[in-house]
């Protein structure tokens, strides 16, 4: 039991930036509460006890906000972040490391016995407000958009957003990894912001992005230019911008888009 508990103490070290100590995190963390008390409701479920196991998650969740069925099986290193609003479903299934945020609901669709309630692997995580219905899947390492409503389900890795939930995926091209390189050099998080997902926020970013890029060649061959004629010696090339310079070259359709008569077009 000490060692889950030391785990669940980790985990949230891990996923919260402002979790401070161990004796913060077990004294003022609703999340953690609410998963130390499931463990001790779920084992009295087990034993056959279900009355006792629904009074004391009962009495979580009006300590914490956070309602866990007794039946529901919850892997190891499961945390809950904020948590107030949290429903997790008689016949969920949880796997180990998922992360769930407030407002989240793993519920059913029916009122049939059985089976009802979803299924995660390892590593998923839940955003805020989402709502994962029905006897569904979600695969290991998969994502939920925060306020989406997943009722089919959704592969490993997959990302899944919206109302209904419909799955993204990332574009896997030199343009793509061109943003990335260019975020990460400039130390900003382009968090989510692929261009297939309908948001005019990410798509703004992308787009400013392009431009930096785009600013980053023409400077780059300022300097060059410069220094041909015997300014600025103490000028250091950008080996990433070199290195994505040549990636673009290498996708012709890509190569042709950044080109000015093709923009021009």
């Amino acid at each position: 039991m000490f060692a889950r508990l030391k785990e669940d103490i980790a985990c949230v070290f891990e996923r919260d930036p402002a979790a401070r100590n161990a004796f913060e995190i077990l004294t003022t963390y609703p999340g953690l509460h609410a998963v130390m008390v499931h463990r001790v409701a779920h084992g009295l479920w087990m034993r056959d006890l279900p009355w006792l196991a629904r009074l004391l998650s009962n009495i979580a969740r009006l300590l914490t906000g956070i309602e866990i069925h007794p039946g529901a099986v919850i892997g190891r290193r499961f945390f809950i972040d904020h948590g107030m609003g949290v429903v997790i479903g008689e016949t969920a299934i949880i796997g180990d490391d998922c992360t769930l945020y407030h407002g989240v609901t793993l519920g059913g669709t029916t009122w049939q016995k059985g089976k009802r309630h979803p299924t995660l692997g390892r590593d998923v995580v839940v955003g805020a407000g989402a709502k994962v219905l029905g006897p569904i899947e979600i695969g290991d390492g998969a994502r939920i958009g925060s306020n989406a409503v997943v009722v089919k389900s959704v592969p490993p890795g997959a990302t899944a957003v919206g109302v209904p939930g419909r799955i993204i995926e990332p574009a896997k091209d030199a343009r793509t990894q061109r943003r990335a390189d260019t975020a990460k050099r400039i130390g900003f998080d382009a968090y989510g912001a692929t261009r297939d997902a309908p948001d005019p926020v990410a798509n703004a970013i992308n787009r400013m992005l392009d431009h930096i890029h785009h600013m980053d060649r023409r400077m780059e061959a300022i300097s060059r230019v410069l220094e041909a004629h015997g300014i600025m010696h103490h000028f250091e090339h950008d080996a990433d911008l070199d290195a994505m310079e040549i990636e673009v070259a290498s996708q012709p359709d890509l190569a042709d888009a950044d080109s000015p008569k093709k923009r021009g077009a």
